[in-house]
């Protein structure tokens, strides 16, 4: 176990920045905060894409609607709509959302 006296923290950290050969101690820390802001940003590009991008987008719950009502002419039931937070348009969804 470690010391916790205040001195030998201080000598730890000291220790390890002079050990980052090169790098300064903030770059170090500044390109994992970086690394972590784009994974932030990739995720939420993938889940744009998988809720909103890849499907048909309606203006209105109406045109929504009737796109239920021509699926069910062909044989799909159990479809339903609802408002994208994303596009703030209308999906269809086999999923039960309360709307």
């Amino acid at each position: 176990m470690g010391s916790r006296k205040g001195s030998a923290k201080a000598k730890k950290q000291a220790e390890f920045k002079a050990s980052l050969s090169g790098a300064s101690y903030g770059d170090l820390f500044d390109a994992e905060s970086r690394r972590r802001e784009q994974g932030a940003r990739e995720r939420e590009a993938a889940l744009r894409y998988k809720a909103c991008g890849r499907k048909n987008r309606y203006n209105s719950r109406l045109e929504a609607e009737a796109a239920i009502a021509a699926c069910e002419d062909y044989g799909t039931r159990g479809l339903h709509c609802y408002k994208c937070e994303y596009c703030k348009g209308w999906h269809l969804t086999s999923h039960s959302y309360d709307n």
